[in-house]
């Protein structure tokens, strides 16, 4: 791994290179391609559930009042759309 905290491409692609065979570059392809593949669908509008795994949910949030924690100056903080993970029950209790 890249880092103790981290998982980075590079670390799937070796862990598919390690457990399946496939060569490095075939592997860094197979998560490019999943990767890819998620991201178009969020874009799409679409959320990406991935069983025992959890939800990537996207959300619409609307214009509302925040206020600058420094002034407590109140600044309009404009729509957006979010994205956010909701862990699986089984995720959340292997992380436990």
């Amino acid at each position: 791994m890249a880092d103790a905290g981290t998982l980075t491409r590079a670390d799937l692609a070796e862990t598919l290179n390690r457990q399946i065979g496939l060569s490095r570059t075939e592997s860094a392809a197979v998560i490019e391609s999943i990767l890819d593949h998620m991201t178009n669908a969020l874009i799409g509008g679409e959320n990406v559930k991935i069983s025992g795994f959890g939800t990537f949910v996207l959300r619409d949030k609307g214009e509302r009042v925040g206020r600058n924690p420094k002034t407590g100056v109140e600044v309009p903080i404009t729509p957006r759309r979010v994205l956010t993970f909701r862990a699986s029950q089984g995720m959340r209790e292997r992380v436990k």
